[in-house]
């Protein structure tokens, strides 16, 4: 006679006939949601970084280590968009494409580069405020590739020049409308490409 076996039934739950495991197998896929939510409020964005580290600029709280490290890499040919100064300078203006961006703050941030006639080479990361037309020096670069404090880092008004009218081509031209900043960064490099629309 053989000897029955008999084996443990195994037991699937249904969520549908159990709505108390319905919610507890959802309950951690919402935590995590809500965190998640929460590390993105957290976090500022890149705009929000660049706004911060102008505070901190300005604060010089920081060890200039620190602040220098935020600054957009040394510009590289291959990255350098010409455009025309204006005016009656010989000088060459090129702006560091990887280097633009508008904050938050409504401030447009670039890296410029200029080749002078006599042929030295001038870079300098700056700020751009199209509300008030004003223009900051916030970094001036070095033959080595690092970045110096500015001296005069302070907002300053634009005022049109015959010569060396590179900053007022930006702001007329390329990064603002009016007293507002152009709405993408994209924007701005078509415009500095290629002119603004002749529209306009």
């Amino acid at each position: 006679m053989l000897a029955a076996h008999f084996f443990p039934a195994t037991v699937v739950m249904d969520s549908r006939l159990d709505p108390g495991a319905a919610c507890c197998a959802r309950r951690p896929v919402v935590v995590l949601a809500v965190l998640a939510v929460l590390a993105a409020c957290a976090t500022p964005s890149e705009p929000d970084k660049w706004h911060q580290w102008d505070i901190e600029f300005d604060e010089g709280r920081k060890p200039w280590q620190e602040i220098e490290s935020m600054l957009p890499p040394y510009p590289r040919p291959e990255h350098l968009v010409p455009f025309d100064g204006g005016g009656a300078s010989q000088h060459r203006f090129f702006i560091d494409a990887r280097s633009l961006s508008v904050g938050e703050d409504r401030v447009f941030r670039y890296t410029l580069l200029v080749r002078t006639a006599g042929g030295a080479t001038n870079v300098s990361f700056e700020g751009m405020r199209c509300e008030t037309r004003e223009q900051k020096y916030y970094a001036l670069g070095r033959a080595d590739g690092s970045w110096v404090r500015a001296r005069n880092s302070q907002w300053r008004r634009l005022e049109t020049q015959s010569i060396n009218r590179h900053h007022d081509v930006l702001y007329s031209n390329i990064l603002c409308l009016g007293k507002n900043p152009v709405k993408t960064t994209q924007e701005a490099l078509q415009r500095l490409k290629y002119g603004p629309p002749t529209s306009e």
